[in-house]
């Protein structure tokens, strides 16, 4: 039996939307591609806010390679609101990966070809 006065609520566990986009060359993909990026990542950042579903928390660049990161409570709920910003990047190969729970051994975790 829980307390409610002394145990704390339980948080759900954090689910995360992880985009991955192919760009050129190898190191940081061009001007023009890291602006496109930005943009869409403005984007989504705008609509998942609104849609308050979760946050979007930034990107990494390397490797010739871009990955956006997203993270709320509901995976599918955030790909939902993130996806049209995802597919319109033209960058391919590409792929979602969908996180349900946090970082382990024992999470569901399905990959979305965009």
């Amino acid at each position: 039996m829980k307390d409610t006065q002394v145990d704390p609520p339980e948080t759900p566990p954090e689910h995360a939307v992880i985009a991955r986009f192919q760009l050129g060359g190898d190191g940081f993909g061009e001007p023009d591609q890291r602006s496109l990026v930005f943009d869409a990542e403005r984007s989504a950042e705008s609509a998942v806010r609104a849609a308050g579903v979760g946050e979007v928390d930034g990107n990494e660049f390397g490797g010739g390679e871009v990955v956006i990161y997203a993270y709320g409570p509901d995976a599918d709920a955030l790909y939902r609101v993130m996806e049209p910003c995802l597919r319109a990047l033209p960058f391919r190969p590409a792929h979602v990966v969908l996180r349900y729970g946090e970082p382990g051994d024992d999470i569901v975790r399905v990959r979305v070809e965009l």
